[in-house]
């Protein structure tokens, strides 16, 4: 359990300001200079020896993915984006990072953009996230006014930063898809390589990371990389912002420790299962794109990546979704099919025509109108779509799919045998009246 001294985002329930004067009484921009005055280098070191992982769902070391940034100019400029784009269903941490402590993802936006020698950052925001823009638009206002980013900014280093509003598309969260939209073209992932790092925005070097990997960059600099190293698990260090959704009596955003037993983070912060724990049917831990979990494997399940990657699902973006006995489960992972069926760009014809295929399966699987053999057809089209995509979208679309026919063949295999007892009851019942 993570101890109130060692949280990073004190102001994750908007309790206090956001502004400026109240983020430096909560130690926001508390020796930024001194941090930037030990160099580059020392920089990247510290986050890797932290062991921070990216936080927007891939789990990424994030210390050596800013190590890849050239170290010499070839002429290019470099640069950092962050990626604000949270559209993941469950998924609502940085939401709450940009409205009630965006100070210090603006102080982590400076700390990273130095590190990786880049003097421009862009904050791309999702399309629907309009007061979180503006919040934290304010508060790049304030940096700027009180000479802490722009040019002859108090730490001796040029850094501008905008705040880009996109246009709601899930797409877009894509990194490359994210540069193109920056760019101002339609919203499409890029073929890769060349990776980012070498051709990226405008052709430059650039950096993508999430919101929560950048905000917590500043808070481990002031407190130490042995400090963050020393919450949580091996290989799953620090804190995380955790989303609970779906059937508890609470639901809520939390911070805390890596690798939490599941039951602990639902019983102490969100006041358990609907119903009790034993009225618990299914976990999706990560977001809507990881496959589900069934109760049995939940009670003492580690949250954290390298677990539920061995279980077959994944942390994710650390949104849980808890699904209780009433749900519908069949029906519930179609809805998401319909959701990626939607989202998907149509740019690979697998995701292109798959998701549509996929979702139109599991609705009528969903009603019981369709018969056996076509659960294993499903499960190999899942397979034909994961991996054979240019992003990672034909995954998130699969993966959901493949978890339902794991642990929940027998649910679908119910409903048909149900629906081929008795096709049509509404008429059967008409008929006996």
């Amino acid at each position: 359990m993570l101890s109130d001294n060692d949280r990073i985002f004190t102001n994750l329930y908007g309790i206090e300001s956001p502004g400026l004067r109240a983020a430096k009484r909560r130690g926001a921009w508390d020796g930024t200079k001194k941090f930037m005055q030990n160099g580059e280098d020392w920089i990247i070191n510290q986050v890797k020896e932290s062991g921070l992982r990216g936080r927007g769902g891939a789990g990424f070391p994030t210390g050596l993915k800013w190590s890849f940034m050239p170290k010499k100019s070839d002429g290019r400029p470099s640069y950092l984006v962050v990626n604000a784009d949270e559209s993941e269903p469950g998924t609502c941490k940085d939401r709450d990072i940009l409205r009630h402590d965006p100070h210090l993802l603006v102080e982590g936006c400076l700390i990273a953009a130095f590190a990786m020698r880049a003097p421009v950052c862009y904050v791309y925001v999702r399309g629907e996230f309009i007061r979180e823009r503006e919040a934290l638009q304010k508060a790049v206002d304030e940096a700027y006014d009180a000479g802490l980013i722009g040019k002859n900014n108090k730490h001796g280093w040029d850094f501008d930063l905008y705040v880009h509003h996109g246009a709601g598309a899930y797409i877009c969260g894509e990194e490359t898809a994210m540069l193109e939209s920056l760019e101002g073209k339609k919203g499409q992932p890029r073929l890769k390589p060349p990776f980012p790092a070498n051709v990226g925005l405008y052709g430059a070097p650039t950096t993508v990371n999430n919101v929560e990997s950048i905000a917590v960059v500043p808070t481990i600099l002031r407190r130490g990389a042995n400090w963050f190293s020393a919450l949580g698990r091996p290989n799953n260090t620090g804190t995380k912002l955790f989303c609970i959704s779906g059937h508890v009596n609470t639901p809520c955003n939390v911070e805390e420790e890596m690798g939490i037993p599941f039951r602990d983070l639902i019983e102490k912060h969100a006041g358990g299962v609907r119903g009790g724990w034993n009225n618990l049917m299914a976990v999706i831990p990560g977001g809507s794109s990881v496959p589900c979990l069934p109760a049995d494997t939940c009670k003492d399940m580690p949250m954290d990546f390298d677990t539920l990657r061995d279980l077959k699902s994944g942390l994710g973006t650390a949104a849980v979704i808890v699904m209780d006995k009433s749900t519908d489960i069949v029906r519930a992972i179609a809805r998401l099919a319909y959701f990626y069926k939607h989202e998907s760009c149509g740019q690979c014809t697998p995701c292109r025509e798959g998701t549509g295929w996929m979702w139109r399966v599991l609705d009528r699987m969903a009603r019981g109108e369709a018969e056996k053999r076509e659960i294993d057809m499903l499960l190999d089209v899942s397979y034909q779509i994961e991996g054979h995509t240019i992003c990672a979208l034909g995954d998130a679309a699969a993966w959901p799919v493949q978890g339902l026919i794991r642990h929940f063949r027998h649910e679908i295999e119910r409903r048909i045998d149900e629906y081929a007892a008795n096709p049509k009851p509404d008429e059967a019942m008409v008929a006996a009246e």
